[in-house]
């Protein structure tokens, strides 16, 4: 059935009679009275009663436009859910992210963009391991991963987002936290870092060890731990000192100071497959590069 048709016997019943109904939908009335009797000729019932120029639904005719209204609306919605999909402006998007990124400049951007894109299923997964996030983006799990040491892989796509600065999370009671102003990357060498483990954060791991090698400096391994907050518990116990993301200062652990780290930042990136161009992730990675440059 053209849902057109829908529309003029609703519009007839709304205005109660053809003329009336004619003149809100532009058209003559010879044309919707014919439109109306080939209806009625196809449903094989009379959808009006008519009284002169007044028409009133018939039994047959409430049946119709109880149903032609629903009808009618769930096509706009329909339409409306296509027209926002194509703009990218609904739809579900699984986001993975570390701890670190959603405590800082992540966790706001995330903010605005669900009051400009209130029709957008967002969904969030928390991953501990750089390595899972760039796998999961790849097992398409995730769309999209905001993580700071992304996979070498030619499937995916990569670009910086953000920097942020490395800070030294310190025991209070050390000296080391005594001092003012940023720390020279060499004080790694005068106390036992807590670092997370290799086999459940390689990358994370491997960028503390890293930046010790570029200073000439050997690490001396005072504890590990799987998760920010157990090492910043590890550090307030005086196991020794943690390198992180300046973000996590945001934890207010006591017996804990934070220290920056001079000239020492990590990055954030965005990493999604490579040719993935659904409008959706076009207008998310958009977002946050506007969050990012305002």
């Amino acid at each position: 059935m053209d849902l057109r048709l829908l529309g003029y016997v609703i519009a007839i019943a709304e205005e109660g009679s053809i003329s009336g109904a004619a003149r809100r939908l532009h058209l003559t009335q010879p044309t919707l009275s014919r439109q109306l009797r080939e209806l009625e000729r196809r449903l094989g019932a009379d959808l009006f009663t008519r009284a002169g120029r007044s028409l009133t639904p018939t039994a047959a005719g409430e049946a119709l436009l109880r149903r032609a209204a629903n009808a009618l609306a769930e096509v706009e919605a329909a339409v409306d859910d296509v027209r926002l999909a194509a703009q990218g402006k609904s739809g579900r998007l699984t986001v993975a992210f570390a701890g670190s990124g959603i405590n800082g400049a992540l966790g706001e951007a995330l903010a605005r963009l669900r009051v400009r894109l209130p029709d957008v299923d967002l969904r969030l997964v928390e991953v501990f391991d750089d390595a899972e996030m760039s796998g999961g983006v790849l097992e398409r799990r995730f769309d999209v991963a905001v993580q700071r040491l992304p996979v070498r892989d030619a499937k995916l796509a990569t670009r910086v987002w953000t920097r942020e600065p490395l800070t030294l999370f310190l025991p209070a009671a050390h000296p080391l936290a005594r001092e003012k102003g940023a720390a020279p990357v060499s004080v790694l060498g005068d106390i036992p870092l807590v670092l997370w483990p290799r086999e459940s954060a390689t990358h994370s791991h491997d960028e503390v060890v890293a930046l010790c090698h570029r200073a000439g400096i050997v690490p001396r391994v005072g504890a590990e731990g799987r998760s920010a907050q157990t090492l910043l518990a590890l550090v307030a116990a005086g196991f020794g000192a943690a390198v992180m993301a300046d973000s996590y200062r945001v934890l207010h652990r006591e017996g804990v100071t934070p220290r920056r780290l001079a000239g020492a930042v990590t990055q954030l990136h965005l990493v999604w497959r490579a040719g993935d161009a659904g409008p959706l992730l076009a207008r998310f990675l958009a977002a946050l590069d506007e969050y990012r440059r305002g």
